[in-house]
């Protein structure tokens, strides 16, 4: 690869996300505008574009001019050296077109390219950006629709703005001005071209908008519903469901297509009727050019030149107007996208506080929680002081806050009232990603990427030594299934680890977390859903990283909470005990009928 090649492919991405933010009443009313501010900062190089564009395009106004020389030198009895020289006039304006046509392209086409990154880019970087509570409220399939159909609708919208609408325009002044010159009545009847177009694009205009809107919305729809469904075929096939899948995704193709059906017959319409009125416009030019002929108003020559020019006046002005439900299309998509840039749903990191290191104090001081959305605290004056190094269990039925509590300590959550501070730091005012460097969490639910093994473990690590990489495999009990894998820590585990089991797969989630070598872990029912031989494997795992670390276990089985230096018992957001692990079965209180209730529950099973 070249230099120069290499250079233009680490030109660092452009990020539209302040241009859409500081225009946000705009890109709702009027998202055009957005476009065209984001084509400004191109405006150099499309200057320049537009330059080569005339030039190479030349030939084609001046033709219809030639020609229209040769026909008069032949009416008028002249000489053949005057064919010869608009001949030759004409093979240099040919010839030229090779070479500045290139340049145009080249030109045109990087901008293209680079907008197209940069609004990738800038929605890659919002979405990472925005709060994981943003994210358990929209659909993925409706997020990948945004990405990639409304993007690529938007890079057509630029496309055709830049290579058929200005050219277009360019065109029709460099033409319009060519008549005005050569006979101003003739330019008087191509005004009329304009406006009947205009009134012919205002009478579609709001019926094409609102149809494409509904597209994409049943587009979006039946993209979050494809993912959904993608999802639960293992617990569609296991019940027998597959008819009934069928069923919901047929009735939402059945909506796609019928709003597809809608648009293409608006389309339809408007092609035919604009199509219809530009020939009988192009008809009467003929008549009108033809009488002024008759009357020695103009050459007989002059008759293909004015008609040469109509028509190019006509289909210049006419592919305008055919390529606007393109441009609505991509309008609209601009709203679809200006749905995630706009979001205010992000978590602030301005003015925030640095973390370098952590020790793992935290406090909760009175915190209290409540959804956007909910009537009611489901945190309520909840207050905790961890020591660092300490082990703290949180236990209690399903919707008594544990979660919220561990969400909170990661930064998803923030208290809405009291104070939660981490080594005496508030957490409202720390830069939550440096701090998330410094903990690890091993969900239920472990979540692997497709790729090896060891990538997984590696994921957003670097520089590490092989000898420290090898002590956490060892310290994880992966090596205990490695034999049974075909290459070992370089195998190739499916979408979402779906090739390996439970155990290996949480095994390798906690080898994930020890590579970090976090002050503050965060254990999420780690064990709940694994079987007893796998469970024994990760609980040993689960001992070697706890260790020195400022640790919290939400727990399903009480049994591997044994050691925890306290146990908190929730209910309906509040601690209602406390204790170690003998202090609360001592009590015979709340914690000891969870644990009679899980021991009955496991002699059942």
């Amino acid at each position: 690869m070249s230099t120069r090649q290499e250079i233009f492919n680490n030109q660092p991405l452009p990020d539209y996300e302040p241009l859409f933010n500081q225009n946000a009443d705009e890109v709702k009313k009027t998202p055009f505008k957005i476009l065209t501010r984001i084509l400004s900062s191109y405006w150099a190089r499309l200057l320049f574009s537009m330059f080569m564009f005339i030039i190479k395009t030349s030939p084609a106004w001046i033709i219809p001019i030639l020609t229209a020389n040769i026909i008069n030198v032949v009416t008028d009895g002249g000489k053949m050296s005057e064919i010869l020289i608009n001949a030759a006039i004409l093979a240099v304006l040919v010839l030229q077109n090779i070479p500045t046509h290139i340049i145009y392209a080249r030109h045109t086409d990087k901008t293209l390219r680079n907008i197209g990154a940069g609004l990738r880019n800038t929605m890659v970087k919002k979405l990472q950006h925005l709060s994981i509570t943003y994210h358990k409220e929209i659909e993925s399939g409706r997020l990948q629709s945004k990405f990639l159909r409304d993007i690529e609708a938007i890079e057509f919208f630029n496309t055709h703005f830049l290579k058929t609408i200005i050219p277009s325009v360019i065109t029709v002044i460099a033409v319009g001005a060519f008549t005005v010159i050569q006979s101003p009545i003739v330019a008087l009847f191509y005004v009329f071209i304009i406006p009947v177009n205009v009134v012919l694009v205002r009478a579609f205009r709001k019926k094409m908008s609102s149809n494409h809107r509904m597209f994409r919305k049943e587009n979006e729809n039946m993209s979050a519903n494809m993912s959904t469904m993608i999802e639960m075929i293992p617990v569609t096939k296991a019940h027998g469901l597959e008819n009934e899948e069928i069923a919901k995704l047929e009735n939402n193709i059945q909506h796609l297509k019928k709003a597809g059906f809608i648009v293409d017959r608006t389309i339809a319409y408007f092609g035919s009727m604009s199509w219809a009125t530009n020939q009988i416009l192009s008809a009467v030019c003929l008549i009108f050019t033809a009488y002024l002929a008759m009357n020695g108003k103009i050459a007989i020559g002059d008759i293909v030149m004015y008609q040469s020019f109509f028509t190019m006046i006509l289909n210049n002005v006419q592919s305008i107007v055919g390529i606007f439900p393109e441009l609505s299309k991509g309008l609209e998509s601009v709203r679809s996208v200006s749905e995630i840039l706009l979001s205010d749903k992000v978590e602030e990191t301005q003015d925030k506080t640095k973390i370098k290191s952590l020790r793992g104090d935290i406090v909760f001081d009175n915190v209290s929680y409540r959804y956007p959305d909910g009537d009611e605290d489901i945190i309520k004056d909840f207050s905790l002081d961890i020591k660092q190094g300490e082990c703290v269990a949180f236990v209690g039925a399903s919707g008594s806050g544990k979660s919220t509590i561990i969400n909170m300590i990661i930064g998803f959550l923030l208290p809405k009232s009291g104070k939660l501070t981490i080594d005496g730091q508030d957490i409202t005012k720390m830069h939550l990603p440096d701090y998330r460097h410094n903990i690890s969490v091993v969900p239920q639910s472990t979540i692997l990427f497709t790729g090896t093994i060891k990538e997984n473990i590696l994921y957003g690590v670097k520089d590490i030594s092989k000898q420290r990489f090898d002590e956490i495999v060892e310290s994880a009990n992966i090596n205990e299934f490695l034999p049974q894998l075909p290459n070992g820590l370089e195998t190739v585990i499916g979408e979402h680890g779906d090739k390996l089991s439970g155990g290996q797969k949480q095994r390798i989630s906690i080898a994930r977390a020890l590579i970090r070598d976090p002050r503050i872990l965060i254990l999420d029912e780690a064990t709940s859903a694994l079987d007893n031989i796998s469970e024994h494997h990760v609980q040993e795992a689960i001992s070697r990283l706890i260790a020195g670390r400022t640790t919290f276990i939400v727990a399903h089985r009480l049994s591997t909470i044994r050691n925890a230096d306290k146990i908190v018992v929730m209910d309906k957001g509040r601690i209602i005990e406390m204790g170690t692990y003998d202090e609360l079965m001592e009590k015979k209180g709340s914690f000891y009928e969870l644990k009679k209730l899980s021991e009955f529950k496991a002699d059942e099973e």
